[in-house]
């Protein structure tokens, strides 16, 4: 894939994503997937989506155990991010990414050591557009009569991994 076409695909899933406060992360377990509610953090997107949490948690062990997660988020549009999750403790980036929202939310600060990041390095999203009315009409239309929906599938997806 070329730079330019990843760059092109990295600005999509930034503009699907950009007023979307919160994420479902999902993580695997031994009993199964796990989704919980996190707060995406507000920095320009560049194929790698960070959230703040605790080594005390769940989603922590999980992430050690298995790298492979899924995000979620629900806005204008739908959009379901595959990508492997990394524990980052680096207190420049706690420091650079902190705001006075987690200071009540986790009730400590960034260079708590039980504080640390998650790092999404993104390999692919799948998004659907919220606002195209027609081509969902068509699009569900064609299901229903048995017509072939490829040409209007109301989905794409994106393919960031190199």
């Amino acid at each position: 894939m070329s730079n330019r076409m990843k760059q092109e695909e990295i600005e999509t899933l930034r503009d699907l994503i950009k007023d979307i406060d919160t994420a479902m992360l999902t993580t695997a377990t031994e009993e199964g997937l796990v989704s919980r509610p996190m707060k995406t953090q507000e920095v320009e997107f560049d194929g790698d989506l960070w959230f703040f949490t605790k080594k005390e948690t769940s989603k922590y062990e999980e992430i050690i155990h298995n790298q492979d997660v899924n995000v979620a988020y629900a806005g204008k549009s739908y959009v379901s991010v595959r990508g492997r999750a990394e524990i980052v403790d680096d207190l420049d980036k706690k420091k650079e990414l902190w705001s006075k929202v987690y200071e009540k939310i986790m009730q400590t600060s960034y260079d708590d050591p039980d504080v640390i990041l998650i790092k999404v390095k993104v390999e692919a999203a799948e998004y659907w557009e919220g606002g195209n009315f027609i081509k969902k009409v068509v699009f569900y239309y064609k299901r229903m009569t048995g017509q072939s929906s490829e040409a209007t599938d109301i989905n794409e997806t994106l393919e960031l991994d190199d």
